[in-house]
């Protein structure tokens, strides 16, 4: 393995374990949040959350991709001065961005609020607010970061922002709910997010004072590039923008959702509270827990892009080539036993997270268990548009994905409207409606990322030999489940986690040995100190 590869395996290994620690607490945090604010409060959360994250995706999406591209190609060509200039300009332009979206956000939060059928959401709209301005400043130091391929900053402000809520967010959500029931609980919690970004950015602030003579004694070319502000900013938008936009595709669809669930559930017949409440367990419950292992796949996404960029700044078009190949199998090989694993065991980790609290029935958890077991199965697709849209990137082709996800949205909306208003499938024809979503983007992705980037794909690396490793480890957990600990442990909470605890093992043992087996996992994929205590 080349060192750059190797550089970008550590860098997926540095984001991607704090992303999946932040994804794993953020699901424990929202344990005993559904317990203390319910399902109402948890559909009022991820209504004013779905309208949140589409600002902040516009604000803030698109620069901090193009402030990572441009100054890993900079850094590639020893011209830190560039790099430091296209920093202060991104940063103030992010600071302008999201103090704009976070006056927007204040001043729209009445009309916001009555658009998407919930009043109560009012006050969750402002206590979120701060946030905008507090992540794009945020934004524009990672991605400078991430650009000189320092990913630990960002993998602990990730943890910070974490960590924070669950010290910050649970406690104002157990005041609110007390002083005002759902919606101020739902409000305290979304305040306590805005408080727990404040502290991310005093820490990557912080980051970048104690970094900035390391970058300063990079060596400065004599001939190094002279870039005006206006350049700079022209250069920022021409990439920034098609990123934004095909960014804010996600967003978009969730944002779409919080309008659309509620509102085609009443109108086939169901109540305003028991649409609010069916929302609620499918974005507050199902969409939490698959966003746990997604955590790797945008780990991948953000160590392609100046991954990729960096070689074709070099003209080296076999590294480039070779990175997107490591890309695509490594998504492949997360994804696959991700998705099947979560899928198969839906309903005892479900159970295992929300079945021991008295807020939820048996019937709503069996609601939530279903759409899981179809949800899960989208891990697959959205790694590996992930990590195609990443490639794209470093290769400059950011519209592509872009447009291929606005398709998928395209034919999100139109299953949401066809299936949701039905009777009999409501709620569940989300999911269905998000696989559809991520097929349709993911094909063409694949197609033009070998065209550009990866050369001819190799079939057998990025699917088949997955698909058999994951086929066994999905044999053996089904097995498990299904013959040796059986439903009669969903209702006795140390029983069920022994039973998961035991599942889960033996599934990534059984993948890992398989994948060595089929080759699905290489030994040069390891870490140095791994491979060499295997050759002993």
């Amino acid at each position: 393995m080349t060192q750059k590869t190797k550089s970008l395996v550590g860098g997926i290994s540095i984001l991607g374990l704090a992303g999946l620690i932040c994804k794993v607490v953020g699901v424990l945090y929202r344990i005993p949040l559904a317990s203390y604010i319910g399902g109402e409060g948890l559909g009022i959360y991820s209504k004013v959350f779905q309208s949140y994250n589409l600002l902040l995706t516009i604000s803030s999406a698109g620069i901090p991709v193009a402030i990572s591209r441009m100054v890993s190609h900079y850094v590639t060509r020893e011209d830190p001065r560039a790099a430091r200039r296209i920093f202060h300009v991104a940063a103030w332009a992010l600071t302008a961005l999201g103090l704009i979206a976070t006056v927007l956000l204040i001043a729209f939060s009445d009309f916001l609020a009555q658009s998407n059928g919930t009043a109560e959401t009012r006050a969750g709209y402002i206590a979120i607010a701060p946030s905008l301005l507090l992540v794009c400043v945020m934004s524009a130091l990672r991605g400078y970061m991430q650009g000189h391929r320092r990913m630990l900053p960002t993998a602990i402000s990730q943890l910070i922002e974490q960590v924070g809520k669950v010290f910050i967010a649970l406690p104002l959500a157990v005041a609110g709910m007390r002083s005002g029931g759902p919606a101020l609980g739902a409000a305290g919690t979304l305040l306590g997010t805005s408080v727990a970004e404040a502290a991310a950015l005093g820490y990557m602030m912080i980051a970048h004072v104690r970094a900035r003579g390391e970058f300063a004694a990079v060596a400065q070319r004599e001939d190094g590039a002279q870039l005006s502000n206006a350049l700079i900013a022209r250069r920022l938008a021409v990439i920034a923008v098609p990123i934004t936009l095909g960014a804010c595709i996600v967003p978009l669809a969730g944002w779409i959702d919080s309008f659309m669930l509620t509102n085609l559930m009443e109108a086939g017949g169901m109540t305003h509270e028991d649409a609010l409440l069916r929302y609620g367990l499918y974005s507050g419950m199902v969409i939490t827990l698959i966003n746990v292992p997604t955590a790797l796949a945008m780990a991948m996404s953000t160590n392609l892009v100046p991954a990729i960029s960096s070689a074709l700044a070099r003209g080296d078009r076999e590294t480039a080539s070779r990175e997107s190949g490591t890309g695509l199998r490594v998504a492949s090989v997360i994804g696959l036993p991700c998705s099947v694993g979560m899928s198969l065991l839906a309903r005892p980790i479900l159970y295992l997270c929300y079945g021991f609290s008295r807020e939820f029935t048996p019937a709503q958890l069996e609601i939530a268990a279903q759409l899981l077991e179809v949800s899960a199965l989208t891990i697959a697709l959205f790694t590996m548009v992930q990590a195609t849209s990443g490639i794209l990137q470093g290769c400059g082709k950011q519209r592509i994905p872009m447009y291929t996800l606005m398709a998928g949205v395209a034919c999100k909306v139109a299953l949401n409207y066809t299936l949701v208003r039905v009777p009999g499938i409501n709620i569940q024809g989300a999911p269905i409606a998000s696989l559809v979503c991520y097929a349709v983007s993911m094909v063409p992705n694949l197609y033009y990322t070998s065209k550009y980037a990866a050369g001819r794909l190799s079939v057998k690396d990025i699917v088949l030999r997955p698909a058999a490793a994951t086929a066994v480890m999905g044999v053996v957990v089904y097995a498990l489940w299904r013959w040796v600990f059986t439903d009669a442990c969903l209702n006795r909470r140390a029983l069920l986690l022994a039973a998961v605890v035991v599942c889960v093992g033996a599934g990534i043992v059984v993948y890992a040995v398989s994948a060595f087996a089929f080759k699905a996992i290489k030994a040069e994929d390891l870490p140095g100190r791994i491979r060499r205590r295997l050759k002993k």
